[in-house]
């Protein structure tokens, strides 16, 4: 396990690497096989790499995209003791929902609550968490509403946790175009043309997300394999039009957004991640988000890079993990 006494000499990256985007050398620890733990109402699929006694690590990725965001990350966190969990969020890859009949809900709360159990599952009661897109929203969630399950936390695009209420207002019409895809999914013809052209639909996504990114299609095959999960366009389609308000949570679950939807402060270590190119990086170099932050702090901008900030550039990726685990 990384302590601050180690932490010099186990770093070993450089400065100069917090700005490098492109992919690293191949780890020695390898990405993979895909576990399965029941866990919650869920059945989850996730990669675990690292020590089974290092300090655990949990990363979570976005849409549309899965685990392998991770890929290059994962192991070289390993390789700095950490024991690292890679979860499919609901919807993805392997995992699965243990009853056929249970609603397919992809309200903010409840990819809390997934983690949460996940953590439960595998015996990890705090943990660093990491995420970008609706991995950060899920990690700000549990750093705001159970701070003592999170030591530290990497929060990509600021501050995400989603007021319903303030989504009614309309943003720039600039601003409105780049979300696109949401009001797609609103209709549906949206839910039909996710069902059928999912990975078409990806790599448009990425292509926009990420303009500097040149991913290849073996890249984009291997995220795409996740997509053919049988809920995959239930959950993603009931995500963006919950958030719109077109679409109910389960009311179990109202006393939590109601307080999510006060904008709760986070007070856990945090480093904030702002990618240059991310047409999602809201403007003020974290200025408009800085006040939920309420704990130790830092603030990182990543020159060059795209919304899947950890698969273009890793390296800096971790220097921020290891550098908010020991603020």
């Amino acid at each position: 396990m990384i302590t601050r006494r180690t932490f010099g000499m186990a770093l070993g990256l450089g400065a100069a690497a917090a700005t490098m985007t492109t992919t690293p050398a191949a780890a020695k620890v390898p990405f993979g096989p895909v576990r399965q733990i029941h866990a919650g109402g869920l059945d989850i699929g996730y990669v675990e790499v690292g020590p089974a006694h290092g300090r655990p690590a949990v990363l979570l990725h976005g849409w549309p995209y899965d685990i392998h965001s991770y890929a290059d990350v994962a192991p070289m966190l390993a390789e700095h003791g950490y024991r690292v969990i890679v979860p499919h969020l609901r919807g993805h890859g392997t995992t699965r929902f243990l009853a056929d009949d249970a609603f397919r809900n992809a309200q903010q709360s409840v990819f809390a609550l997934d983690i949460l159990a996940l953590m439960d599952a595998l015996g990890i009661d705090k943990a660093v968490l990491a995420g970008y897109d609706w991995g950060t929203r899920t990690a700000d969630i549990i750093a705001a509403l159970w701070p003592h399950r999170v030591h530290a936390l990497v929060s990509t695009t600021g501050y995400l946790i989603t007021n319903r209420d303030n989504n009614k207002t309309p943003l720039a019409p600039s601003a409105e175009w780049a979300w696109w895809y949401q009001y797609y999914f609103a209709t549906e013809r949206g839910r039909l043309g996710l069902r059928e052209h999912a990975r078409d639909l990806a790599k448009l996504v990425w292509t926009f997300n990420s303009p500097t990114w040149r991913f290849d299609d073996r890249t984009l095959d291997r995220t795409a394999a996740s997509f053919a999960n049988p809920d995959y366009v239930d959950i993603v389609v009931h995500n963006y039009r919950w958030r719109l308000g077109l679409a109910d949570g389960d009311p179990r679950y109202d006393d939590l957004e109601n307080r999510l939807a006060a904008r709760p402060t986070i007070a856990v270590p945090t480093i904030t991640v702002d990618a240059e190119v991310d047409p999602f990086t809201p403007a003020g170099d974290g200025t408009g988000y800085r006040d939920r932050f309420t704990g130790p702090y830092g603030h990182r901008k990543f020159p060059g890079t795209g919304h899947n900030v950890p698969q273009e550039a890793p390296r800096a990726f971790v220097r921020a993990l290891l550098d908010a685990d020991h603020l």
